[in-house]
C-alpha cells in the first residue's frame, strides 16, 4: 500500500482535508492540492505533500500533475473534490458566474481526469473519484447552476466508467448529503449577492435561512464520514460505482425516485420554506 499515490483536490478544508489525512493514514503517498496552500501547513506537518492548484488554470493543472509524476513516478488515485455552490435564480445569475461554476465544478475536474489518464492507462490501474452530491440527482430552489454542474459530472462519470474499464481503471461517484463544511456559507453568500433583491427576493431569503439554519446543521454529517467512504472505495477490489452518504442523502434520493416531479416540487417548497406565490 505504501507505494500507492493519491491526488486530492480542494484539500485546504472540509472533505478534501479529511480525505488527505485519511489516505495518508492508510499508507498512501498523498498530494493535497488547493489554491490556499497557506491553510495546509498542518497537512505538510503530517507528512502530506502540498501543491498549489487552481482548477480553472490550465498551466496550474499541468504543473500539478507533472510534479507528482516527476516525484513519485505514478498516480493511483485522483479525488476530484474541488468545487463550490453558486446559488441564485436562473434569471439573475450573470453568465460569467454561471460559466465560473461550470469551470470549477465540471471542466476543472474533467481536465484533471484527462491529464492523469495517460499515466493510469500505462499502469493498467487507477481509481478516479468524483465528488458530486445528492444534488446531482435531486434539485433545490435557486440552485440551477450548481445542480447543473453536479448532474453533468454524474453523467460524465458514467460515460467515463465505460471508456476506461478496459484499462483497469475504476470510476467512483461519491454523493454526499448535508456535510458540516464551508459550502453552505459560500452558497448563501452567492445567493444573497445575486437574488436578495427583485422578484426572487422572498425565495432567496427563505432559502438562505434554510441553508444557514443552525438546527439542521446539528444533524449534518462530519467530513470524516465522506473521507472514510472514499478510503473504502479506493481500497476495495471492486468498488461500488456510487456511494450516497451523509445527512439526508439516501432518504431524499429515495423520495426523488418515488415522487412525481410535482410531488418533489411540493416537498422542496415545504422543506425550504418557499411559498408557491411571491408576496
Amino acid at each position: 500500500m505504501s507505494c500507492k499515490v493519491a491526488l486530492v483536490t480542494g484539500a485546504s478544508s472540509g472533505i478534501g482535508e479529511a480525505t488527505a489525512l485519511t489516505l495518508k493514514k492508510r499508507g498512501y503517498t498523498v498530494y493535497a492540492a488547493a489554491r490556499r496552500t497557506e491553510r495546509m501547513r498542518h497537512l505538510l506537518a503530517a507528512g502530506i505533500q502540498v501543491l498549489p492548484l487552481d482548477v480553472t488554470d490550465e498551466a496550474s493543472m499541468q504543473a500539478c500533475v507533472q510534479d507528482i509524476l516527476e516525484r513519485s513516478g505514478r498516480l493511483d488515485v485522483l479525488v476530484n473534490n474541488a468545487g463550490y455552490g453558486s446559488y441564485g435564480a436562473v434569471e439573475d445569475v450573470p453568465s460569467a458566474e454561471a460559466r465560473a461554476q461550470f469551470e470549477v465544478n465540471v471542466f476543472g475536474a474533467t481536465r484533471l481526469i484527462q491529464l492523469v489518464l495517460p499515466q493510469m492507462r500505462a499502469q493498467r490501474s487507477g481509481t478516479i473519484v468524483n465528488i458530486t452530491s445528492m444534488g446531482g440527482k435531486i434539485y433545490t430552489p435557486l440552485g440551477a447552476w450548481y445542480h447543473g454542474t453536479k448532474f453533468a459530472l454524474e453523467a460524465i462519470s458514467d460515460c467515463l466508467r465505460l471508456e476506461v474499464q478496459p484499462f483497469g481503471i475504476d470510476v467512483v461517484v461519491i454523493e454526499p448529503g448535508g456535510i458540516k463544511t464551508e459550502w453552505a456559507g459560500i452558497a448563501a453568500e452567492k445567493l444573497a449577492e445575486t437574488s436578495s433583491r427583485g422578484p426572487y427576493a422572498d425565495q432567496a431569503q427563505a432559502m438562505t435561512r434554510a441553508m444557514l439554519d443552525e438546527a439542521s446543521r446539528k444533524w449534518q454529517s462530519p467530513p470524516q464520514l465522506i473521507a472514510d467512504t472514499i478510503a473504502k472505495a479506493v481500497t476495495a477490489r471492486r468498488p461500488k460505482t456510487r456511494y450516497a452518504v451523509g445527512f439526508a442523502a439516501r432518504p431524499l434520493l429515495l423520495l426523488r425516485w418515488l415522487l412525481s416531479d410535482r410531488g418533489f416540487d411540493r416537498l422542496m417548497r415545504l422543506t425550504t420554506g418557499i411559498s408557491r406565490q411571491p408576496r
